[in-house]
């Protein structure tokens, strides 16, 4: 069975959150959008199969493993969207319902390398989301749930940059 690539730190708890449409704001684009947390899962899921086809498990486990963690992120913020008011809509800014997330957002890339050069990007530019949203939150326990999924999205990157690192020798 394929573990999430996560750090061992727990993740902060929501409880105790209230309705604040500022917060929601900050964060809701992270839940589901072209750069959101369930495009992540859709996209590692899809290269997993493709590496797999391939041959090369482990590195398709490596993926799975990734999607997992992303899986767990995509929970906790769809958690953080109820806590903080609105129904965690699959669309880039809930409650409102339009903008729906679409798998066209997914890369479909067919090259192993290009695969993983693509989510290096995707999860530089992760990391660079969650910090912007780091310096506009005000809520300290929302600032320590995003700073949680931070490191989760390090630990991808490095991981992945071990796995391009691997496919090009």
């Amino acid at each position: 069975m394929v573990k999430p690539l996560t750090i061992p730190d727990e993740y902060p708890t929501t409880e105790g959150l209230c309705p604040d449409s500022y917060s929601l704001a900050i964060i809701s684009p992270a839940y589901a959008s072209a750069t959101g947390e369930l495009n992540a899962i859709l996209q590692y899921v899809y290269q997993s199969f493709c590496f797999h086809k391939q041959g090369l498990k482990e590195y398709a486990d490596d993926l799975k493993g990734i999607a997992i963690a992303e899986m767990m992120h995509l929970d906790i913020l769809g958690k953080t969207i109820i806590a903080l008011g609105a129904q965690p809509i699959f669309c880039q800014n809930p409650p409102t319902a339009f903008n729906f997330y679409s798998a066209k957002y997914v890369t479909y890339s067919r090259n192993v390398i290009n695969m993983i050069e693509d989510d290096i990007i995707d999860e530089r530019r992760a990391i660079a989301q969650y910090s912007k949203m780091l310096t506009r939150l005000k809520n300290d326990q929302l600032k320590s749930i995003i700073s949680r999924i931070i490191e989760d999205e390090k630990l991808h990157l490095e991981r992945l940059k071990e796995i391009l690192q691997a496919l090009k020798h």
